[in-house]
């Protein structure tokens, strides 16, 4: 419970681009393919894109976000088989 309360107390990290594809395992193309789509929440500042953690967190519980990186993954590689 003191945790949760330290996490929000503390400004989100922010991440970029090449810190959220090492996180959420993917490449950096399919990082700004999500961005692009609008299926990634990120700002944009001076002209680089930017991610706030608890957001990226928040993203990754929701039931589309899995959906997403691999529709994404498909796009990339089309033959890929995709497993359950």
């Amino acid at each position: 419970m003191l945790m949760d309360k330290q996490k929000k107390a503390q400004p989100s990290t922010l991440m970029t681009v090449k810190d959220v594809a090492t996180y959420l395992s993917v490449t950096e193309r399919t990082v700004y393919r999500l961005v692009k789509d609008h299926r990634l929440p990120a700002y944009k500042v001076g002209g680089q894109w930017r991610f706030k953690a608890d957001m990226i967190e928040s993203w990754m519980q929701k039931d589309g976000a899995l959906a997403s990186l691999a529709e994404s993954a498909t796009d990339l590689h089309p033959g890929t088989p995709q497993y359950a």
